[in-house]
């Protein structure tokens, strides 16, 4: 029967933390394994096996997972019918290790998506982890005592202490529920991959928080407000005044989204149809072509590029990083012009979305269409309307709304 003991190395003379490992004995061979926690020595308690002081939950905690995991590596061996060393156990535990932290997994995952092409994903996926990362850097991963000062941890240290944790880190920093449940859902979704995987036991961590979708304030702006933007005086040349087009552009477009219009091709321009394939949804899109769009067109396309609008201008570098870099540009203007023309709420390229509906509906568009003003809790729902509107009957009221906009 194997033993196991964990112990502490001193470092500095006990003026820096020591390093806690495990000591396996099996067959009077010995071998250790590094846990990765430092404690001061007044903090451990060896004849009782435990962290004390301001450090013991968190740390106790990784400290507790860490023997489990050790001992159900040697369950596993001893059921073996060829025996064990100690060693054996030590190796296996150092083989999980390097899969079992989840920000290492999340990453890996991310990586894995980005070589499958799905860049969409692969970004979810790093800034989801990364913003876990910096949380547990934090004072608050561990608590008001002390920080937790790790890069990663390991699944079966993670609790719905913990994640309520993240929870109030997040809203800390000022996001509202939409966002904290956004990088939560994505935590869990990396959980439960790792549960598929193996690599994780199947818990229930993430009951506590909130991980639905909340309804926000409609983000429409009335006419008046474009008409407003449409006249303002605005250098030629500038960011701003490709902005206004940009946010003009979208609204002529029932809302188009700003990574649909990105990647805009001329070629999807034939014979007065816009037609194109929606980056989210992959619903097929159709759009009478009218003077008002030409017109911005005329003034922005780059003549070389194969794109319809500048938002990716280099041909041979990565047009998923030109189009978030533009977007983040375009939205910055954005709110300078919204403050030029006496909007309180700050102006996006999203706002255009939520107007055109808003107009819509005020132009006799039916409610059941326009599902009230996008309002719907999920996407699916609205797509379903929209598909059932008589295309001539859409190309119309587009025309009439941009026609209030042009007068």
């Amino acid at each position: 029967m194997a033993s196991v003991k964990f112990f502490l190395r001193e470092r500095n003379g006990g003026l820096q933390p020591g390093l806690l490992y495990v000591r396996v004995i099996h067959e009077r061979k010995t071998s250790t394994i590094k846990t990765g926690i430092s404690v001061f020595d007044h903090e451990w308690d060896a004849d009782r096996q435990m962290i004390v002081g301001d450090r013991h939950e968190i740390a106790g905690a990784r400290l507790r997972a860490v023997a489990k995991r050790v001992e159900s590596i040697i369950a596993v061996l001893e059921k073996s019918d060829g025996g064990f060393t100690a060693a054996e156990v030590a190796e296996r535990y150092r083989d999980v290790d390097a899969v079992a932290g989840i920000v290492t997994y999340g990453l890996e995952l991310s990586r894995e998506n980005r070589r499958c092409g799905n860049m969409s994903a692969s970004d979810r996926l790093k800034y989801t982890m990364l913003r876990f990362q910096e949380f547990l850097a934090s004072d608050d991963a561990a608590g008001e005592n002390s920080a937790m000062g790790v890069a990663d941890i390991h699944f079966d240290e993670m609790d719905s202490r913990l994640i309520r944790r993240y929870e109030a880190y997040l809203r800390g920093e000022g996001m509202c529920p939409n966002s904290t449940s956004y990088y939560i859902r994505n935590l869990r979704s990396v959980y439960n991959m790792a549960v598929d995987s193996g690599l994780a036991r199947p818990r229930n961590l993430f009951r506590q928080v909130f991980t639905g979708i909340a309804k926000t304030a409609k983000r429409a702006i009335p006419l008046d407000a474009i008409r407003r933007m449409k006249r303002l005086r605005l250098r030629p040349d500038s960011n701003e005044s490709l902005a206004r087009d940009m946010f003009l552009f979208s609204f002529y477009t029932r809302g188009m989204s700003i990574v649909d219009m990105a990647f805009l091709r001329k070629s999807d321009l034939r014979n007065g149809v816009l037609t194109y394939r929606r980056r989210k949804t992959s619903q097929l899109l159709t759009i009478k072509w009218e003077p008002a769009m030409q017109r911005i067109v005329d003034r922005c396309s780059i003549k070389e590029s194969k794109y319809l609008l500048p938002l990716i201008r280099v041909a041979d570098k990565d047009a998923r990083k030109q189009y978030i870099s533009a977007s983040h540009t375009l939205n910055r203007c954005l709110k300078r012009i919204g403050l030029k023309v006496g909007l309180k709420e700050p102006l996006t390229m999203y706002v255009a979305r939520h107007a055109w509906a808003s107009i819509a509906r005020e132009s006799d568009v039916p409610v059941s269409v326009i599902s009230q003003g996008m309002g719907h809790d999920s996407e699916t729902t609205t797509l379903i309307y929209l598909a059932n509107l008589d295309r001539g009957r859409l190309d119309d009221a587009n025309r009439s709304i941009i026609g209030r906009i042009e007068s």
